[in-house]
């Protein structure tokens, strides 16, 4: 079931089937995504760009983002 977290214009998408678990999400912002703590992903741990630079980095596609126009 794909999940979606939100910050300002900002929306985090994961979808669960596709990931590989590489924990490259973790390690490079684990203020942002801990799969030790629910919901694994809290949007307020870190500035929208480094989240959506982290989300550029998931190898499987797992983790994408959706920016509203502004």
């Amino acid at each position: 079931m794909t999940k979606h977290y939100i910050k300002e214009d900002v929306t985090v998408v994961w979808t669960p089937e596709l990931c590989q678990h590489s924990a490259i999400c973790f390690h490079g912002l684990a203020e942002v995504f801990d799969p030790r703590r629910s919901p694994w992903i809290d949007m307020d741990g870190a500035e929208l760009e480094k989240i959506k630079a982290q989300v550029r980095r998931c190898p499987s596609g797992a983790l994408s983002y959706e920016q509203k126009e502004k």
